[in-house]
């Protein structure tokens, strides 16, 4: 299986790059190439999940690449597209919202670290549960909703970590660390109820056509552990990420402090 290309999907991530090169040139700031690097790169892990093998086989085979296509969509695609994002940007996105009382305030809510985890877990339990899932492969639209419920969850439990918004800032370095330990949990549990599963969970499966040697429930099993694995090794790679920025922090903030004395003076003769 090959897979098809989806137009839609491919128009929309160039016009968003078209409009994210622009936007920096607009704004007459030199575009930084680390940043533009994470944003090229979550267009193209979007692209991945959505269109070709991945894609097609998730919508009509394997429960196990539908997996590693929602991994791209939480683990991947949001944390690039935030750290690809520059403050200006962000801003100016958010302006309108953080201009008004009402939606300030329920955006400080909702990226707070307890509400964005929260929101994360409760969206990835719901659309893995059989009849929410079994629903999403059998209409598109519904399918679409999916993967914007996930995708939107995903961004808001990131953004405590990797807010791009100085009007709606991440969290000190040490609290960002100690988010990232629990970052991981809601999808590892999903992962464990899914893996442990005594059978076959998503009918939808059970009656699609076999691509492979797995059986059904080989394939459910499967894809639990591939959940699983990347839900504890992306926050660490996350965590080193976040360690390392806040010692380069900390050495820059020591270098800028005015050195106080000259030692101990010398007896004169």
């Amino acid at each position: 299986m090959t897979g098809g290309i989806h137009l839609d999907v491919v128009i929309g991530a160039a016009a968003a790059a078209g409009v994210y090169f622009a936007a920096w040139r607009a704004a007459g700031e030199r575009i930084r190439p680390a940043r533009a690097g994470a944003f090229v790169g979550a267009l193209a892990a979007l692209l991945v999940a959505l269109n070709g093998p991945v894609h097609d086989l998730a919508e009509r085979a394997l429960f196990s690449a539908h997996m590693v296509q929602h991994l791209l969509l939480t683990l991947v695609v949001p944390p690039l597209l935030l750290a690809g994002i520059p403050a200006f940007m962000a801003d100016a996105l958010l302006a309108p919202l953080l201009a008004r009382s009402a939606s300030r305030a329920a955006l400080r809510t909702l990226t707070r670290p307890v509400p964005a985890l929260g929101i994360y877990a409760v969206v990835l339990f719901v659309w893995h549960l059989p009849g929410p899932y079994d629903a999403a492969l059998r209409s598109h639209a519904i399918h679409i909703a999916e993967h914007a419920c996930l995708v939107g969850a995903a961004l808001v439990a990131w953004w405590p970590v990797a807010s791009p918004s100085r009007g709606l800032p991440s969290l000190p370095y040490a609290a960002r660390i100690l988010y990232l330990f629990v970052f991981g949990i809601p999808m590892t549990i999903v992962a464990a109820l899914i893996t442990g599963a005594e059978q076959s969970l998503y009918t939808f499966y059970t009656t699609a056509p076999r691509v492979s040697a797995l059986t059904p429930l080989a394939d459910q099993r499967l894809g639990g552990v591939l959940m699983w694995v990347p839900a504890g090794l992306v926050p660490l790679l996350a965590f080193t990420a976040v360690f390392f920025r806040w010692a380069a922090s900390e050495a820059e903030d020591e270098s800028r402090m005015p050195k106080v004395g000259g030692g101990i003076p010398t007896p004169g003769r």
